[in-house]
């Protein structure tokens, strides 16, 4: 008998809904094959075959997976998942093109991972029309707040292949790119967001784009818009717990999950209700502490089940859905329209943080780029890149080059 997922369990429930990989296909195989070794004796089967069925690089027109996110940091998780294949690549590619310095090879070895993983992903995206099978390549992090650059890179992502998706942060500038592209006819995904104005202000953008293509005659075959809500990041990287401390108000764990969660059902509502062609994307997912019953929980899943969204799930979270699959609840089909408990809301409504983010007026677009979570984020983004930066600095060393 099969023995359905945690992930196949959620699917099954809006078979619209999208479960997205967050890692770079390259380390698939491997990865897999780790989470099936260190599986209990009594798992190691189903978890194998759930594996496979989740995504499956020699058959990946049949697969779960209906999409990937990937950023620069990401590429060195591929790296080290083949370090000899990759480090003789960059010193090939140091070696073919003399006049380059450091980071321009780090760019160019970051599009071949995207390439590679587009190639995994673009059966599917054919056998969908299009629908499904995008990959995210995002610019570089530490361009964020540089319109032009950000400008510069998403093209030259854009042009890796068709089923390949440009991640643009919600910064200020960020969004004049997604406007820009969109008219363009190129797909999107607006990360580094984390609140109701920035979700606005992409559908905005979003709008804008698709109506300057519709006048130019763009064709608009290869084009989509998602939404990223950072959740996790939100409610830990940002002013959310410094605010209720010094208010002297006690937030619980339930009342950070509620607040994440409330941000993302309200730009949920407001798509569903407008018509939006933009669909919100879930990540940076976390398994809760145990219950007082001793049960397990994953509210950035249960509490949006049912809705028409994208799940993109990292490996290290996948693995730990699978530890407490048999502790999780079935699954809600009208989650997603489950609304924080009043005494909740009007805590968080005390926090300006959270009316910010939470209220579609919160927080002008010129203020976004001072946004907590936003701040905090594009720093370890950037700090991530250029770690991935200097293996391939290790690389010119290797060759005398520096």
């Amino acid at each position: 008998m099969l023995e359905k997922s945690i992930l196949e369990k959620l699917q099954e429930v809006n078979p619209a809904a999208e479960i997205w990989w967050d890692s770079s296909p390259l380390i698939y195989n491997n990865w897999a094959k780790g989470v099936v070794e260190r599986a209990p004796s009594a798992k190691k089967g189903v978890w194998g075959n759930q594996l496979r069925r989740l995504f499956d690089p020699e058959n990946p027109g049949k697969t779960l997976f209906r999409g990937v996110t990937t950023n620069p940091p990401l590429s060195l998780a591929a790296a080290k998942d083949d370090p000899k294949f990759w480090a003789d690549f960059v010193r090939n590619l140091i070696r073919e093109n003399p006049d380059k310095g450091v980071d321009e090879i780090f760019w160019m070895m970051y599009k071949k991972i995207v390439e590679r993983g587009a190639q995994f992903f673009f059966p599917l995206w054919e056998k969908s029309k299009h629908a499904y099978g995008y990959i995210s390549g995002q610019v570089d992090p530490r361009d964020c707040y540089y319109a032009s650059r950000m400008l510069e890179q998403a093209l030259d992502i854009a042009r890796i292949g068709p089923n390949v998706m440009v991640k643009i942060p919600g910064t200020c500038e960020g969004y004049e790119v997604i406007a820009e592209l969109t008219a363009r006819g190129i797909a999107t995904n607006n990360t580094l967001a984390f609140t109701v104005p920035q979700f606005l202000a992409c559908m905005e953008a979003v709008q804008k784009g698709l109506e300057r293509a519709k006048k130019d005659g763009v064709d608009l075959f290869r084009w989509r818009s998602v939404i990223t809500h950072m959740s996790t990041r939100y409610g830990t990287l940002g002013d959310l717990k410094t605010q209720a401390e010094s208010r002297g108000i006690g937030l619980t764990e339930a009342d950070i999950r509620w607040a994440e969660l409330s941000i993302f059902k309200r730009a949920y509502r407001i798509i569903e209700g407008k018509g939006y062609p933009c669909k919100m994307l879930m990540c940076s997912m976390r398994i809760s502490p145990p219950m007082n019953d001793g049960s397990q929980a994953s509210w950035h899943i249960e509490k949006i089940a049912g809705g028409n969204v994208v799940y993109t799930c990292p490996p290290g979270y996948i693995e730990e859905l699978m530890k407490v699959e048999d502790q999780l609840k079935p699954f809600n089909s009208e989650a997603i329209y489950e609304l924080a408990p009043k005494a909740t809301l009007e805590k968080l409504l005390r926090l300006p943080y959270f009316v910010q983010a939470y209220e579609p007026d919160g927080i002008t677009i010129k203020d976004f780029n001072k946004q907590g979570a936003l701040v905090a984020t594009a720093a370890e983004f950037s700090k991530a890149t250029r770690t991935t930066v200097d293996f391939v600095a290790q690389q010119f060393q290797a060759l005398g080059k520096i």
